[in-house]
C-alpha cells in the first residue's frame, strides 16, 4: 500500500473573541431578566429560577479562558443570545466557503501545492449551513480544484474521519492530492441562555492536504502510520436541528434544537472509550504508548484531555505532551485536535511519533497516529 503524508495545515482564526467575563455579564444580565419574567412560575414551583453563571466555574469546569467567533455583538446582546450573521445571496460567497479559503491556502503554501492540483475535497464538520449544494462543491469551484466533493458529518470526530476518507481515496487511486476542510461555526449551534452551555463553544476553520508519499514535494511531512475510527449510539450529546422539525407535529423545546448534553454522563463514558481506544490502536501497530512524543486530542475539556492521557500513558501529561489550545479557542468541534496540531508540532524531530484524536456525539472517536518525516525519508 502506498506511503499515505500530510504535506500542509492551515488554521483560519475568526476576527472576534469574547473572554469569560464578557459572556458572563451578557448571561447575567439575560438570567435576571428570565427569573423576573417568570417569577410567578418560580414562586409556585412550576419553573426552576435559572443559575446565575460566573467566571470561576467556567475556568474550573472547562479550562477555557476565552474563545473566537464570526460575529460578537448578537451574541453578546441579552436580548438575543446568538450570532448576528448576514444572510447571504445565492451569487456570495457562503460563510463557510469563505472561512475556509485562508486555511486552505496556508495549508496548499506548506504543501508546495496550487488549487488547481487538488482533485478531491472533503468538508467535514458539526454543522453545514444548508442542506445542497455541498458547501465542499462551493469550495472547490471557488479554488479552482477538479475531480470531486462531498460534505461529511460525525460531529465532533469530523476531521480525523475524513482523515481516513482521504487516506482511502488516495490508497485507492481515485484521488492524488486531497483537501479535508473543517468551517465550524459552532457558536451558531451553542445555547448561550444557559449557564452550563453558554462557554463551550467558539468558531474557527482548519485545512490539511494529504497526499502519496511518491507525489509529495513538501519539505516537512507527516506519514499517516494508521487511522482507527469507532461510533457507539448515544443521547447525551444531541442536537434535533433538521429539515424534518418543520413537518413534525406539535412544538419543540427550543432548547432540543442547539447543542445540549449530560456532561456528566459523556465525561464518565467518553473518558475510559477514548483511551482504550488510543491503547488498542497503539498495540496494533506494536507501538508503546511512552514513544509517543505528542498527543492532539480533542479541545473539548480540559479535564478530560488529561484523564484520557493518564488513561494511556499512566500519569498525567505535561503541556508539551498534550499540548492546549482550548482555553483562548474554546471547544471548535472537529477543528479542535487539528488547530493543536498545527500550532504545536514544528518542535518535533523526524521520526518522532505522534497521535491525532477526537471524540463526541455519537459517540465517535477516532485516532491518526503520525511519523514526522523529511521529503528524504518518507517512502521509507
Amino acid at each position: 500500500m502506498p506511503a499515505i503524508v500530510i504535506t500542509g495545515t492551515g488554521l483560519f482564526t475568526p476576527p472576534y473573541s469574547i473572554s469569560n467575563a464578557e459572556l458572563v455579564a451578557s448571561l447575567t444580565s439575560a438570567t435576571e431578566r428570565w427569573n423576573a419574567d417568570h417569577a410567578s412560575e418560580i414562586e409556585h414551583g412550576t419553573t426552576a429560577a435559572r443559575s446565575a453563571p460566573d467566571e470561576e466555574f467556567i475556568l474550573k469546569a472547562s479550562g477555557i479562558q476565552s474563545r473566537y467567533v464570526m460575529e460578537k455583538a448578537g451574541i453578546l446582546d441579552p436580548d438575543r443570545l446568538r450570532p448576528r450573521l448576514a444572510r447571504r445571496g445565492e451569487d456570495e460567497l457562503g460563510i463557510q466557503a469563505e472561512m475556509s479559503m485562508p486555511a486552505i491556502r496556508q495549508a496548499l503554501a506548506q504543501a508546495g501545492r496550487a488549487g488547481d492540483e487538488v482533485d478531491a475535497i472533503i468538508v467535514g464538520c458539526s454543522n453545514l449551513q444548508r442542506a445542497y449544494p455541498a458547501v465542499s462543491i462551493e469550495i472547490q469551484h471557488e479554488l479552482g480544484a477538479t475531480g470531486w466533493a462531498y460534505d461529511m458529518n460525525v460531529a465532533c470526530s469530523s476531521a480525523t474521519f475524513a482523515i481516513q476518507a482521504a487516506s482511502d481515496a488516495l490508497q485507492s487511486g481515485s484521488a492524488r492530492c486531497v483537501l479535508v476542510v473543517n468551517p465550524e461555526i459552532t457558536s451558531g449551534h451553542n445555547n448561550f441562555a444557559l449557564r452550563d452551555f453558554h462557554f463551550i463553544f467558539g468558531d474557527a476553520c482548519t485545512a490539511i492536504v494529504l497526499e502519496r508519499a511518491d507525489d509529495a514535494v513538501a519539505a516537512g511531512q507527516w506519514q499517516l502510520l494508521g487511522t482507527k475510527l469507532a461510533t457507539q449510539f448515544s443521547n447525551n450529546i444531541r442536537n434535533d436541528a433538521g429539515f424534518l422539525n418543520p413537518s413534525e407535529d406539535g412544538e419543540r423545546d427550543p432548547d432540543e434544537l442547539v447543542f445540549r448534553q449530560r456532561g456528566q454522563q459523556v465525561f464518565r463514558e467518553v473518558c475510559p472509550m477514548v483511551s482504550t481506544h488510543i491503547k488498542d490502536h497503539l498495540r496494533a501497530l506494536e507501538l508503546d504508548p511512552s514513544i509517543i512524543r505528542r498527543f492532539w486530542l480533542h479541545q473539548a475539556n480540559l479535564k478530560m484531555n488529561q484523564l484520557i492521557a493518564k488513561g494511556v500513558l499512566g500519569r498525567i501529561p505535561d503541556d508539551a505532551e498534550a499540548p492546549v489550545i482550548l482555553d483562548h479557542y474554546a471547544n471548535t468541534s472537529s477543528a479542535g485536535s487539528i488547530i493543536a496540531f498545527h500550532l504545536h508540532r514544528s518542535d518535533l524531530n523526524d521520526d518522532d511519533l505522534g497521535v491525532i484524536c477526537s471524540f463526541g456525539a455519537g459517540y465517535s472517536v477516532g485516532s491518526v497516529v503520525v511519523r514526522r518525516v523529511s521529503d528524504s525519508t518518507a517512502l521509507s
